[in-house]
């Protein structure tokens, strides 16, 4: 890698640690879980019947354990050219590709839960690829309850393709 490109990645390196957190304007409802239930033909009961729920050691309906990663009912604001959320944490680079994901799951979240959602910036490094310098940016995403409680971690990797550095 050049001079220039060690320099970028020392400075995209100062991202380690940066952390943003958005909490969720309303609860995520019935309607979002069973509904996302039924697009992926799942008809498990914990997820649209409240009697049946209710029986369960859940005490009523929860969300599949992944849906807390993709509810977005934390984002606040505009959507960027992806079709992500536009405040998130990116790199001023290249051109960026979903690299891969970690997820831990802790317990469901439920229809009254508002979510929040902080990610925080864990490591930047840089690889050589077969097309060119690849910079990686690895945040992990912690989601919550609105009573603190850990519902999901989601270590992500986001990898940019960047022109080749003279």
């Amino acid at each position: 890698m050049s001079d220039d490109g060690e320099v970028l990645v020392a400075q995209l390196q100062q991202l380690v640690g940066t952390e943003m957190t958005v909490t969720a304007q309303e609860a995520v409802g019935r309607a979002f879980i069973r509904q996302s239930a039924l697009a992926i033909e799942d008809d498990n009961p914990l997820y649209h019947d409240e009697e049946y729920a209710r029986g369960t050691r859940y005490g009523g309906i929860v969300a599949p354990l992944t849906y807390v990663c993709e509810t977005w009912q934390y984002l606040v604001g505009d959507l960027d050219e992806t079709g992500g959320p536009a405040r998130r944490i990116r790199l001023p680079v290249g051109t960026e590709i979903r690299g891969g994901n970690e997820y831990e799951f802790f317990q469901p979240f439920r229809p009254d839960d508002i979510l929040t959602a902080r990610w925080k910036v864990v490591d930047v490094y840089q690889k050589q690829g077969r097309t060119g310098s690849l910079i990686f940016l690895v945040y992990d995403i912690t989601y919550t309850d609105q009573r603190g409680e850990r519902l999901a971690v989601n270590r992500e990797w986001l990898v940019y393709q960047l022109p080749l550095l003279q």
